[in-house]
């Protein structure tokens, strides 16, 4: 069971990864003030050095990689570009950020409890991505 879990939380840590990076290179260029945008930049290198280290042990594992829910992808791609059409400021994105890592945040604290038999490893992987998450969060209230 320990191994089955492991997987299992990998798998959407690995998911959640990739989500954030393609929700901030979404939006990314539409950001105009500079700190703002060298915080988007930092925090997409963030989720992506762990996704290379999720990937690194799903391979140890011999499991594939989990690409982001393409509902929920798209549902992030359409409510990005409806509020960015109609209001395209730094708070707006900002907010839609905010929202992404709130939602982040919930998913990886649910999977945490529903993947209970999760090695120590992959649970710290996970609490990393956490907290990258509730960092971005933080740093994100003065632009809203």
């Amino acid at each position: 069971m320990e191994n089955e879990d492991t997987i299992h939380l990998l798998k959407e840590c690995d998911a959640g990864s990739k989500m954030a990076v393609a929700s901030i290179d979404e939006i990314l260029e539409k950001v105009e003030d500079d700190t703002l945008k060298q915080l988007l930049c930092e925090s997409r290198e963030h989720h992506e050095k762990l996704g290379n280290d999720i990937h690194s042990l799903l391979m140890e594992y011999d499991s594939e990689e989990k690409e982001p829910n393409p509902m929920a992808k798209s549902m992030s791609w359409l409510k990005t570009n409806m509020k960015m059409t109609m209001n395209e400021e730094d708070a707006t994105v900002a907010d839609l950020i905010t929202d992404g890592c709130n939602m982040g945040i919930k998913s990886l604290y649910k999977y945490l409890n529903q993947y209970k038999a999760a090695n120590q490893q992959s649970k710290e992987l996970c609490s990393r991505l956490i907290s990258i998450e509730e960092t971005l969060r933080h740093d994100l209230r003065e632009y809203l």
